[in-house]
């Protein structure tokens, strides 16, 4: 995959991903709420795993049978799945992933697990305190041989990014 090739977010990673994303998105966003995440689990049984939040956060369980009642009729119209599936859909919780750049500003000062698909210095990992963004930078401060120091990784690079649990969460 090349640069220009990069989703522009981690909502939706493969190529069916992106495609049930751009099917279900406007239904989800049309009954009041976000797309944070969407995935084609393969296994025994495929499962459709959607997890969907408020813009301000917080959802209710009734909130999510209403999401599942909407993007199961839109599912159920366009039909872009020929085997079948067991739709699920959640909220983000408490480790919730960073999908999105404007994540990484809403979640400022909180701690967070990144990836990256290619080495950065010598390493793919990343864990410590959102910093915010700084000219389509991901901003985080991490300890380097005890030292804290802050970095910036292109959204681009990301593979995966979520919150860590902590006390302030």
């Amino acid at each position: 995959m090349t640069d220009h090739d990069q989703p522009a977010d981690l909502v939706a990673r493969t190529a069916i991903d992106r495609r049930l994303a751009e099917i279900v998105q406007p239904a989800v966003e049309a009954a009041g709420f976000e797309l944070v995440r969407i995935r084609l689990m393969s296994g025994k049984t495929r499962t459709l795993q959607i997890m969907a939040d408020r813009a301000e956060g917080g959802i209710e369980i009734d909130e999510l049978g209403e999401i599942t009642t909407v993007v199961g009729a839109v599912l159920d119209v366009e039909d872009p799945l020929e085997e079948a599936y067991v739709l699920e859909v959640s909220s983000p919780g408490i480790d919730r992933p960073l999908t999105r750049l404007k994540d990484f500003e809403t979640w400022a000062g909180h701690e967070a697990r990144l990836e990256t698909d290619e080495l950065i210095d010598g390493r793919r990992r990343f864990k410590g305190v959102l910093q915010g963004v700084e000219d389509g930078e991901i901003l985080i401060e991490i300890e380097d041989h005890g030292d804290p120091v802050t970095i910036g990784l292109q959204f681009g690079w990301l593979s995966d990014a979520k919150l860590v649990l902590t006390d302030e969460l």
